[in-house]
This record gives structure tokens, sequence and C-alpha cells, in this order.
């Protein structure tokens, strides 16, 4: 039975690093302490009194005795004072006061050890070749997944919570809306949209079948297609739900960030980047990517321009780059967000009538303690995007290389393996190593079961999917803050 051998001496460095220096030295805490990120500072109140020409002199006259104690009133100040707040870059210090900040430093910093163990591993397997190896930068990966889906069904919990809005009718509304979209998603045809889920499950009923004939147990499928896709609708809806308000705060972000710009290519690349997940959404849709690509009409002759593993490196590069992408604009989208406390202080001007202080100060702090929300909104879906697609890569056969020969691998048979294992082994002396060997000959069991079509179509399938519900929410965000809502 293989080893993990190097794998685990960098899982074990990697824990270390996390352990030991990335407290210290934080991706996380460096994209938003790094001095580019300005957040506004609330008015204290003896700076409203003296702009609303109230000097604090003694007891204010609205205070008035009640059963012996002195009950003050809250002090108000005219909507149209001539307020500018000051602006502070962003620094640890003040990370301190930021709501979910440990939850936003978790998922990125393991994030990035999550990354790198991947690309330590994906060099090992390129050079080594192991056979018999676990790849354990698949747990990594899984883990990343598992912890960007725990801190959005965080957020998305937070929204309920709340008694006064239509948070929890939104989140509910965009849920249903996707149950529906994945079912009609679920029944098209390959010739349309380019997953291979169906080739992936049939293949998977079928080694399932067999190994259960092995077993001595009948030889039926352990779950019927429509089974499965009713439960994946009901796991996509869940998706749907959680990338919801992300997509919304998203397209706010992307009018303001286009506001700010000054140069054509800030706003071209944000562009390209409100349009990334579209991108990635039409890579999947065969009558506009793989087929006019495989088969360009080129006069009477159809020369395909590349292979089909090449497209499907190609396909998983462009996905890298526009995640890439998304992570360096991600400072714009977050000054931003912060300037928001300048534009709502500029909104209350053009109103009538008086606000109390402490309200006033709510509303500019509440900013920038929401920054970390909205930083998790933003990073989440990347790392989704991320992470699933390297699964895709790995768990899916495919290759890095942009070769035109490049053609996947298919699982290794280990039964001769296993049978010439059984054969060398003493039966007296070796109980324990029988027992080893039929643990491995079980797992190379059921990695036959779960085959890289099956792997290749689902997380196709999800890839696309995340990509389609930001999409969709963004798009809607879009429409809604420039049409729907009035300044």
């Amino acid at each position: 039975m293989g080893v993990i051998g190097i794998q685990l001496v960098v899982t074990m460095v990697m824990a270390s690093v996390m352990q030991k220096i990335i407290p210290h030295y934080s991706l996380a805490r460096w994209l938003l302490c790094n001095g580019s990120l300005r957040w506004y500072q609330h008015p204290t109140e003896e700076e409203l009194r003296i702009l609303a020409g109230k000097q604090q002199k003694g007891k204010s006259k609205k205070d008035r005795k009640y059963n012996g104690h002195i009950e003050s009133k809250p002090l108000t100040i005219p909507k149209d004072i001539d307020l500018h707040l000051e602006t502070k870059s962003v620094t640890e210090v003040d990370t301190l006061a930021l709501h979910y900040f440990p939850e936003y430093q978790w998922l990125v910093d393991f994030t990035v050890a999550a990354t790198v163990v991947y690309i330590v591993t994906e060099v090992y397997y390129n050079f080594m070749k192991p056979t018999q190896e676990m790849n354990i930068s698949l747990v990594w990966c899984l883990l990343v997944l598992s912890f960007a889906i725990k801190v959005l069904f965080s957020l998305t919990t937070h929204y309920f919570k709340v008694e006064d809005g239509g948070e929890r009718s939104v989140c509910v509304t965009f849920g249903f809306f996707f149950f529906v979209k994945a079912m009609a998603v679920l029944i098209v045809t390959e010739n349309y949209l380019e997953f291979g889920l169906e080739t992936g499950f049939t293949n998977f009923s079928d080694s399932a079948m067999q190994f259960l004939e092995k077993q001595g147990l009948e030889s039926q499928s352990p779950v019927s297609k429509l089974t499965f896709k009713f439960f994946l609708a009901i796991f996509c809806s869940l998706i749907g739900a959680f990338l919801t308000f992300p997509g919304l705060r998203l397209a706010q972000m992307h009018l303001d960030a286009l506001n700010l710009a000054t140069e054509k290519i800030t706003q071209t690349l944000l562009h390209i980047n409100f349009l990334a997940p579209l991108f990635m959404v039409l890579l999947w849709v065969k009558p506009i990517t793989k087929d006019y690509i495989m088969n360009p009409p080129l006069g009477k002759e159809s020369i395909p321009l590349m292979t089909e593993a090449t497209f499907d490196t190609l396909r998983l590069w462009l996905i890298i780059l526009l995640c890439t992408l998304r992570l360096a604009m991600m400072r714009s989208h977050l000054q931003a967000y912060l300037n928001l406390a300048q534009k709502c202080v500029d909104q209350m001007k053009k109103e009538a009538g008086r606000i109390s202080t402490v309200e006033l100060q709510k509303m500019v702090a509440r900013v920038f303690y929401y920054l970390c929300v909205i930083a998790l909104q933003y990073v989440a879906p990347l790392v989704m995007l991320l992470h699933t697609t390297l699964l895709l890569k790995t768990l899916g056969n495919h290759s890095w290389g942009i070769y035109p020969e490049s053609i996947s691998t298919l699982p290794v048979d280990n039964s001769l393996l296993s049978n010439s294992v059984y054969s060398e082994l003493p039966s007296a002396e070796g109980k324990m190593k029988v027992t080893v060997t039929q643990i491995t000959v079980a797992l190379s069991s059921l990695k036959n079961v779960f085959t890289p079509l099956l792997f290749r179509g689902l997380l196709s399938f999800l890839t696309w999917w995340i990509a389609a519900c930001l999409f969709s929410t963004s798009l809607f965000g879009l429409f809604y803050h420039q049409y729907l809502t009035v300044a």
C-alpha cells in the first residue's frame, strides 16, 4: 500500500506555517491594511455641535427632571448640515472592531495554504508520477469549499435574523428560483450544455452494479437518475440562495467602482471582471464555444483548431485567469463600498428635517464595521470557483499542459495487481498484510466506481452553476440599482 510520504511532509510544513508565520504575515490582513483602503471616520458629538452652531454650555434646554433623575433627549441636528467626513487608512488596530474579521482572515489564509499545497502536490505528481499514493491536496480543496459554504451559510442566517426588511424574503425567493432553474438545466441535453453529467452518471451506475455483483449483492443501481437530479437541484438551490446577496452587493460595488475609475484600462478591467461569470458560463455552452472551436466554418473543409483535451485545459486556465483578475480588482470594489459612508451623508444633505447625532454616527460607522462581511461576500464565491476548478482538474484527470496530442488517462484497473499481491502473501505469516491488502483492494474497487467521468460531469456542472448563480444575481442587482432605486 502506498504511503503518503512527501505529501504528508508538505501538509505538516504547511500546518506549521499556518500556526507560526501566518499570524504575523497574513495575506488577508495585508489586503485590508496595505494602505490603499481608506475608511471614513464618524464625527464626534462635539464636532456635530460646533457644526450645528450649538456650543455645549451646561445642560441642554431639552433636559428635564423625572422622579429626581435628569432625562436627556438625544441631540438632533439639521440633515443639511455642512459635514465633511475625515478619511483614514485601514490599520491592523482598526480590524479588531470589524465584524466577521476572524472568519475572513481564516478563509483567505487557509485558501492560500491549500493552494500552495495543491501546487506543490501537482509538481510532485508531474515529476514523480506516483501510482499508489493518495492525493492529499484534494482534502485541502474540500476543506476550503466546506469553509466557504459555512461562511456563506453564516452570512445568510444573519440576514434571516433581521426582523425588519425583506432580506429573508429575497433569500427564499431566489432559492425557489434557482431550484426551478436547476431542474430546467438538468433536463437540457448534452448537445447544448456539455457537462458530461449524463455520461458520468451512467458510468457510475454501471460500475456500482458491477461492484455490488462482486460483493454478492443484488445488482441494482444505488440511486435512480431522477433522485440524483432532484437532490442535486436542492443542493444547487441552496448554493443559489447563499450567493444571492454576494451577487447583489457585487453589482452595487461595480457601479460605484466605475464611477471612481478615471482610467480607461481600469474601467475595462472592471467590466471584464463583472462579466467573468458569464464567460465561464459560455465555456460549457457547446454550440457557442466547443462546436465552433472544434469545427470552425473555414470554407468547405472544417479543420479543428485544437483537440478536446486542449480545449478542456484552456477552459481550466481561463477560469483561473478570471479568478485572478477578480482578486486583483478586490481593492477597487472594497474602496467603492467604503465610499458609501460619504455617499450616505451626501444623500442625507438633500433631505429635509433633523437627525440625531447617534443615528448619524451609526450610519457612518456601520459602513466600516461591516467591511469584512462585504469582503467575505466578494471572496467566498471566488474561492469556491477556484477550488472547484482545481478539483475538476485532478479528479477529472485533466492536464495543465496545452498539447494537441494530450489525452486524459483513464483509471488503472488494479485487479491484476491485487491478485498478484494475494498470491505472494504467505497464509500464516502475513495476516496483517492480508488485511491491509484487502483494504487496498476495497479502496481500488471504490475508485473504479467513482470514476473520473463521474467527477468530470459533477464538478463541471457545479463550477458552471456557481458562475451562473453569481452572474444571475449580480445582473439582477445591476438592474435593480440602476433602474429601480431612485436617488
